[in-house]
């Protein structure tokens, strides 16, 4: 069993804690914090083991998770790495895509695995479709939030754009073509609110938007490819397919027949794929685990959170033009 430690007892650091320590794959060694209210706190709210330095945490531990504010993710990383732990960063990876790769780069030197806390891809409704997105050719992402003061040090783009950008690069593998974005910030000194097209080389298009000044909480993605329409709702953890075939002499009495303009019919089935309850944190931490122990390659990978980190800045680029 591999024991790992929590640098961060903020809002997701205590989740992070919480899933290390009701999972039967790790063993909770403790945390760290900076700041001794919080620290003192959590320690005695909790009963976590609090440590007093970073480093005595680290070498304490198999894994290190990062889950404090972006601008430290560089120094804790290298800090980790260097002392061969295997390191859980939660997204974004670094505060810069230079940082990001020489983490990855040191992570390799050093012989160690690292994962980028991209939690969507763990959760249980896109799990459950992840293998009939074969071929998106058109996205429609949508992920907006109340206002709420913490994260926004940084754009709407890397606080919670960057999830949709990670699931979209990671079901379309062709290079990015042009990208059109526009944003407004009206509470926080960034953009508050984004909206972006992204035209892949092999024709896809993908379009997000992001908001966290909206009345209401929407995490929603709809998948459009040849033959099939798909939607992922994370937040509420359910999904839509709909699968189209062509019209046969043994049409099902189920599906429900259409014909287009050209007189062609065809036969529109839905689909309810089995979800299972499960938390996504402690899964991907769990995977994460799993990856150590058999020496293969996480789900979310350190390039794979320098591909989304790269994206995201491609657009504020573009919102600045």
């Amino acid at each position: 069993m591999l024991k790992i430690g929590v640098l961060g007892a903020g809002h997701l650091g205590k989740i992070h804690l919480r899933m290390a320590k009701a999972s039967k794959e790790l063993k909770l060694v403790g945390f760290y914090d900076p700041n001794p209210e919080v620290s003192e706190k959590v320690k005695n709210e909790h009963k976590y083991n609090s440590f007093e330095t970073p480093q005595a945490l680290i070498e304490a531990s198999d894994i290190v998770a990062i889950v404090t504010p972006t601008l430290s993710h560089f120094e804790l990383a290298q800090q980790a790495i260097s002392f061969k732990k295997h390191v859980f960063i939660e997204k974004p990876i670094a505060t810069t895509v230079d940082e990001a790769k020489k983490i990855e780069l040191l992570a390799a030197k050093n012989g160690v695995i690292g994962q980028v806390g991209h939690v969507e891809r763990f959760n249980p409704a896109f799990e459950s479709v992840m293998e009939s997105l074969t071929s998106p050719r058109f996205i429609e992402a949508h992920r907006l939030s109340e206002f709420n003061p913490r994260g926004t040090d940084v754009s709407v783009v890397l606080d919670l754009m960057i999830h949709d950008l990670d699931i979209v690069l990671s079901l379309i593998n062709s290079p990015v073509r042009r990208i059109d974005a526009s944003g407004v910030a009206v509470i926080s000194e960034t953009p508050d609110i984004c909206n972006a097209r992204i035209e892949f080389e092999n024709g896809s298009v993908a379009n997000f938007t992001a908001s966290r000044i909206s009345l209401k909480k929407m995490r929603k993605t709809r998948f459009f490819q040849k033959n099939a329409y798909i939607a992922v709702d994370y937040l509420t953890k359910k999904v839509e397919v709909v699968k189209i075939k062509e019209f046969t002499d043994t049409t099902d009495d189920m599906a429900l027949l259409l014909t287009n303009a050209e007189g062609i019919k065809k036969q529109l089935y839905f689909e309810n794929p089995n979800i299972e309850e499960s938390n996504a944190i402690q899964k991907e931490l769990e995977h994460f685990a799993f990856c150590i122990q058999n020496n293969k390659s996480p789900r979310v990978s350190l390039q794979d959170g320098i591909k989304a980190l790269d994206l995201a800045y491609q657009i504020i680029e573009k919102m600045k033009q």
